[in-house]
């Protein structure tokens, strides 16, 4: 049984509007879109927060791991307000947990983990998470 999260355990947040596309037949936001909101809440954080670059950098995050557990569904016109934290922080890898709430919502209807190993661009081998996304991660970490 997996521990459902609550509002106070996450320490960062974005807000994200459902759209119209994310809707399936059966008249709720279909579970593939859910790992959309994930990359984008992880990615805006890493961009605003911790310096990454994404066109340029040296240093980029692949995935490696996803998964996700639905406990309440969603639909478009909905406002997500999705949840960050950092569950690990590697030499070279990250483990974010994040939560999918209904606007205002104190219950997540998803919970989800997203893992990247950070590469160098070219190489794609792993390489040391620089010091300030470390840092950046730190504050967010649980």
């Amino acid at each position: 049984m997996i521990e459902k999260r609550l509002r106070e355990d996450y320490r960062h947040w974005l807000s994200q509007p459902t759209r119209w596309a994310d809707n399936d037949i059966y008249g709720h936001v279909n579970n593939a879109a859910y790992y959309g909101f994930f990359d984008t809440a992880v990615n805006c954080f890493l961009i605003d927060d911790a310096g990454l670059d994404i066109h340029a950098g040296a240093v980029i995050g692949l995935v490696v791991e996803t998964g996700c557990n639905y406990f309440a569904p969603l639909a478009y016109p909905q406002t997500i307000e999705t949840g960050l934290r950092v569950a690990r922080i590697g030499s070279s890898s990250v483990q974010y947990e994040l939560g999918l709430f209904a606007k205002g919502e104190n219950a997540p209807a998803a919970q989800g983990r997203f893992v990247h190993v950070y590469v160098d661009r070219e190489t794609r081998r792993p390489v040391v998470l620089p010091d300030a996304m470390r840092s950046a991660l730190e504050k967010i970490h649980a």
